[in-house]
């Protein structure tokens, strides 16, 4: 625990110092327009959810573009991204030129200054076209700082040969996916690490559907002070349906994380599991997937209560320049690239749902592209609240939903959270 309060308090120090080097004199050193004509773009992406594809027309479209200026992409890991980037964008001759960084970070370094203001070039960069939500959780006093890169809607894979077997149809709410998934583990005669339904203890990112279906959310704003609301009457209505998922329909580990869902999925530890579209493609991958399982897989949108797609957790990222660039025209040229029609259709083909509302049909029409589309209808976002990422970089929600995987009192757990969600969002 004090690792975890030690980053956390790491994080708030790094954005403070974010900050402070972000204001200055009205002649300080932060360029938003201007620069040399010719130079290397530095592009940090995130994992590898960019496909190469779209990373090489990229670098070679530019680099026509824009004669004598490179364009560099150097890969960060969504670990650690932060500090990382904290640390890099508060030093004009260390930072990159344009950054990815998660739909769910962006306001933390919005209100810190790390970034160049956008909303001038908003309508040549898509306007009205581009994922508002995403929008809205870069703009800070009227001003955007960040636009919309991917998302990626959660919808339920699942084993159409499970289903047969134990003789169960699709659900339509969400009381029927519960029992769904229980009666799926309950049929399968496997270890006691198959799960009906795959959830392991660290993903809040899946569990806070059910929160939200009930009415409850993570965090509020209580007239202009942010504060936990994980122990609101309906948010711990949620959380106890996802107790019951850890406790009678999932074999994951306690204290797992999501990550590579297609390993236990190619295992045959799944029936049931809530994950990006993109994930197809892990699944498909003849080294690392399990191509030939596909004849047997379905998907479906997470069905709410009242049958309509229940509020799933919008992932995704955005992409921006740092304030602290010295390349700030290239650097703009680069971004509109990556939200051009033929990039993000590149992104598209791969899973990602693209940044442009009118692209979304190039998702495809197969049942896939379809559950996608029905997920994002209802879909939301974490709160828009400045000192998000530090709750992120401290691990609370994580720590929480492990804590209610084993068992633990929800009440009590819920109250512990919102208690230090508010420390750090005050």
């Amino acid at each position: 625990m004090r690792m975890k309060k030690t980053l956390a308090v790491t994080v708030t120090a790094l954005l403070a110092m974010l900050a402070m080097s972000s204001c200055g004199s009205d002649d300080d050193n932060t360029p938003q327009s201007g620069g040399p004509a010719k130079a290397d773009i530095r592009v940090w992406l995130n994992g590898a959810d960019t496909p190469q594809e779209a990373r090489d027309w990229l670098k070679t479209t530019f680099e026509d573009q824009n004669p004598g200026s490179t364009l560099t992409i150097e890969e960060q890991q969504w670990e650690g991204l932060v500090e990382r980037l904290t640390t890099a964008l508060t030093s004009e001759s260390e930072t990159p030129d344009v950054v990815e960084v998660g739909n769910t970070q962006a306001p933390t370094f919005t209100s810190a200054g790390a970034f160049s203001d956008l909303t001038s070039a908003l309508p040549d960069l898509g306007g009205d076209d581009l994922l508002q939500g995403f929008v809205d959780g870069a703009t800070a006093d009227g001003k955007t700082y960040a636009v919309p890169y991917y998302a990626g809607s959660k919808y339920v894979f699942y084993r159409k040969d499970l289903f047969a077997a134990a003789g169960l149809t699709v659900p339509t709410t969400t009381d029927e996916f519960v029992q769904t998934a229980i009666a799926l583990k309950q049929a399968n005669p496997s270890p006691a690490n198959f799960s009906g339904f795959w959830l392991p203890g660290q993903d809040w990112r899946n569990g806070v559907t059910f929160v939200w279906n009930d009415g409850g959310d993570l965090a509020v704003d209580d007239n202009g002070t942010w504060q936990g609301s994980l122990s609101s009457p309906e948010s711990i209505a949620g959380l106890k349906t996802v107790q019951q998922l850890f406790q009678q329909a999932s074999g994951a580990p306690k204290d797992g994380n999501e990550a590579d869902p297609q390993t236990p999925f190619c295992n045959n530890e799944i029936g049931m599991m809530s994950a990006p579209g993109w994930v197809t493609g892990l699944i498909q991958d003849p080294d690392t997937g399990c191509p030939d399982m596909m004849k047997n897989v379905g998907v479906f949108a997470m069905p709410g209560a009242d049958g309509s797609p229940a509020p799933v957790l919008l992932g995704g990222s955005d992409i921006a320049i740092s304030a602290k660039s010295p390349n700030q025209d290239l650097a703009q040229k680069a971004v509109a690239l990556m939200l051009s029609d033929d990039y993000q259709s590149i992104l598209a083909a791969n899973g990602l749902t693209p940044a442009k509302t009118s692209l979304a049909s190039q998702l495809g029409t197969d049942e896939f592209a379809q559950a996608t589309i029905a997920a994002a209808t209802n879909a939301k976002l974490t709160p828009a609240a400045p000192g998000w990422a530090t709750v992120e970089g401290s691990r609370i929600l994580e720590d929480l939903f492990v804590d209610i995987a084993k068992g633990g009192d929800v009440e009590k757990l819920a109250k512990a959270a919102d208690d230090r969600m508010s420390q750090e969002l005050g």
